[in-house]
């Protein structure tokens, strides 16, 4: 064990050191410690060194640049001092020492960019514990991880890139975690070791004219030898600042929510007005079709090229290709016509609910001869009729929303109605993050948010430029100046449509931003509140259930339920799955609309993918480890239960052995070859999420070497073990059968799933 340092020999006794401006610090290591560890530090780098009772060093931090020390107080567990070179570089410095935690304070004079941390590849140690979605678990060893890392994330954003703001260390006896308890603007630099093997890392903190005068703070844990050890540690943090919401607590507030618990997530499209079941009399819709009465002019205005050559070849009986055209075309040019009158300058929210009602009375109207008498029964997916197909199929809970958004609610309230009553929770996409200009992709109805949205509640940069919206359309907006849209359309659409639960796009995933707006300006960390208050007004004052992407821990308070955590979003940019349509690893296109390709064909995985994404040795439960009785997550709908046809087994087990529902994309025509798997999964997920929904997840372990066995524990005494291989396993005096998993409860009674590899 290293010597103590000379002071250390006054610390023992209780006396303070007091030390002027230092020329030079190579001896002046400011000590602390107690009977778990002990942390040096260099004033003038922050050098980092920590030695845990019985343990080996480790420089958790080579150190910074040298700065200039002045005001070194020491004691024996907390040490300050400033760097003091000049107005704009001046920081104020607080380190305290408290049984686990090393509590770091970083006070800005000024604005300006921070380097705090330099963490040498050895400070890795076994391997580097992520927060990337769920959790990952990079091993030193793992040259395919450590290569992705440094390709293609080398630099993080510590809201958005990381689930929780936090990363760990493990170092067998004993595991080391950092704790970012300042989020915001932070970022993490990833680079190769120079002798080779692991990762070092370069933290840094941006203090922003917005909020100069927030301390940067951070802490490094001592952690059990458990992966879980940080992750543990910032759900303590959150309990202990009041920044932590039970679920069962949320469901007091909106008790709507509680038919989440044992619900599957399902995405339904077909949200067009009518279906090919819907036209009773071809010969009479087609020749209504192409009248002169006013609403069949408008609708073959907006048709396209094909569809009006279709239009005008269809005889008296068209055949499938024909009726599918002249339906997709009818639909879509009713929407055209929909959005029209509120897609302007000033959006009317009260037109907009009411658009879809009255063109569909002129529908029924112009068409009487020829669609089926009640209204309420026409759609595809979207209908009553799906709502009575699930009901019959013994899923009595689900979430379901509305691929398309809320316009198939506004179609539909009827079928709405229906999945309400029978005890579902039925939900649209809708959005605010984007707002697109008008005439900018109608079709993505929900961003269109009107010109003085588009214009006046843009994200204003630094250099006051606007922030380019997703997919560089429009603009990303500010929470705070969209509220009063927010609630007033919300408001309009609830009271006309029935649903009775909320998806908020991209407000929970920590993609949050500084707003140099003079007149209104917003920090990050007043962004991420706007983004939270928004979804809980949603879910509380309209006792809508909300749910978001991702739920990544800066915006998870407010919402019940997020979507991502589990699978993320993967390959975006490549030109395999997202361009070449000629690639076996191609997505698929986002047509036709009543069954997206993009969302509904399955497609193998990229190798390099599936060992990133779906290798369980890699995978851990980070984030259930904080948020399991508080969040309940899932995969991104870009990437459901059954779109990526070579992980489905790794998949369903994981999603399992984390207690969290499987998501289905679900369309008329799939609904048959689809139910049966969803029925398997419901079987066994529902009973165990209802008994273990509002339990924390209190522990993981690897049961085997390979980590091919793995167990996790929940609060209630409830323990579920998933078998990753190909062959019967045995651990403890208990055999696991080939990709199953097992629930043993507390009584001694046990439940088995295995995986059907078909």
């Amino acid at each position: 064990m290293q010597k103590p340092h000379h002071f250390f020999r006054f610390l023992c006794c209780g006396m303070v050191v007091v030390v002027g401006i230092l020329p030079t610090v190579a001896n002046a290591n400011a000590v602390l410690q107690n009977s778990l560890w002990r942390v040096a530090l260099d004033p003038s780098t922050l050098a980092i060194k920590v030695t845990p009772a019985g343990g080996p060093d480790v420089a958790v931090s080579d150190g910074v640049d040298a700065h200039k020390v002045s005001s070194l107080h020491i004691a024996a567990t907390e040490a300050s001092w400033r760097w003091d070179e000049g107005a704009d570089h001046d920081y104020a410095i607080e380190a305290k020492l408290g049984e686990r935690d090393l509590a770091l304070t970083i006070r800005a004079k000024a604005a300006g960019e921070l380097t705090l941390i330099r963490q040498p590849a050895q400070a890795m140690g076994r391997g580097l514990i992520l927060p990337l979605t769920e959790g990952r678990y990079v091993a030193r060893d793992n040259k395919v991880w450590n290569d992705f890392i440094l390709q293609h994330m080398d630099r993080i954003n510590t809201t958005q890139d990381l689930s929780l703001p936090l990363w760990g260390l493990d170092h067998g006896k004993f595991t080391l975690n950092w704790l970012l308890t300042n989020p915001f603007n932070n970022q993490l630099d990833f680079s190769a070791d120079k002798n080779g093997g692991g990762l070092a890392l370069k933290v840094s903190h941006t203090f922003t004219p917005l909020s100069a005068d927030t301390p940067m703070t951070l802490i490094l844990h001592l952690g059990a030898a458990d992966p879980l050890a940080g992750a543990k540690r910032y759900r303590a943090w959150l309990q202990e600042t009041g920044r932590f919401e039970s679920l069962a607590d949320k469901i007091a507030k909106t008790p709507e929510a509680a038919k989440l618990i044992g619900a599957s997530h399902i995405y339904l499209w077909g949200s067009g007005l009518i279906a090919a079941k819907d036209i009773r009399d071809w010969p009479a819709f087609l020749t209504a079709l192409r009248g002169k009465d006013a609403l069949a002019t408008d609708l073959r205005r907006e048709f396209d090229r094909e569809s009006k050559s279709v239009l005008a070849q269809a005889t008296a009986k068209p055949d499938k290709y024909q009726q599918r055209v002249i339906i997709r075309a009818f639909n879509a040019a009713l929407n055209a016509i929909a959005r029209a009158a509120w897609q302007v300058d000033e959006p009317d929210v009260a037109l907009l609910a009411n658009r879809y009602g009255d063109l569909r009375s002129q529908v029924a109207r112009t068409f009487s001869t020829a669609l089926s008498k009640d209204p309420a029964s026409w759609g595809d997916g979207v209908s009553i009729n799906t709502m009575t197909q699930l009901q019959a199929a013994g899923l009595p809970r689900l979430w379901i929303g509305l691929g398309e958004g809320w316009e198939g609610g506004l179609w539909h309230p009827e079928a709405i109605a229906a999945g309400v009553k029978d005890g579902y929770m039925v939900a649209p996409y809708d959005s605010y993050e984007t707002a697109l200009p008008r005439g900018d992709n109608p079709d993505w109805a929900t961003a269109h948010l009107g010109e003085k949205a588009y214009r006046d509640c843009a994200i204003v940069q630094k250099d006051g430029t606007l922030k380019s919206g997703f997919n560089k359309s429009g603009h990303y907006t500010n929470p705070l100046c969209m509220r009063p849209l927010l609630e007033a359309r919300v408001r309009a659409l609830q009271e006309k449509s029935g649903f009775n639960s909320w998806f908020l796009d991209a407000y929970a995933t920590g993609m949050v931003f500084d707003d140099y707006r003079k007149a209104a300006p917003m920090s990050m960390a007043q962004n991420a509140a706007g983004n939270v208050d928004s979804s809980r007004w949603i879910s509380q004052e309209r006792q809508m259930p909300t749910g978001s992407e991702d739920g990544n821990a800066t915006t998870s308070q407010g919402i019940f339920f997020a979507h991502g955590m589990q699978t993320p979003v993967i390959g975006w940019g490549d030109k395999d799955m997202q361009k070449d349509k000629t690639s076996l690893y191609y997505l698929g296109k986002y047509y036709p609309p009543e069954e997206p390709e993009v969302m509904f064909k399955a497609v193998p995985l990229k190798e390099l993918y599936r060992k990133v994404h779906f290798d369980p040795a890699a995978r851990l439960p980070l984030y259930q480890a904080v948020f399991h009785d508080s969040v309940i997550t899932t995969h991104h709908w870009l990437f459901d239960s059954m779109k990526l046809n070579n992980v489905r087994t790794e998949n369903e087990l994981t999603q399992l052995l984390y207690n969290v529902p499987p998501l289905f994309h679900l369309s008329s025509a799939t609904f048959k070859a689809k139910l049966p798997l969803m029925q398997r999964q419901d079987a066994f997920f529902r009973p165990l999420h209802q008994r273990l929904a509002t339990q924390a997840l209190t522990g993981f372990r690897w049961l085997s070497t390979d980590k091919m066995l793995q167990e996790a524990s929940y609060a209630d005494g409830t323990t579920l073990v998933a078998n990753f291989s190909d062959s019967e396993r045995q651990a403890e005096g208990r055999r696991f059968k080939p990709y199953s998993i097992t629930a043993r409860f507390k009584d001694g009674s046990t439940s088995t799933h295995q995986v059907d590899k078909k």
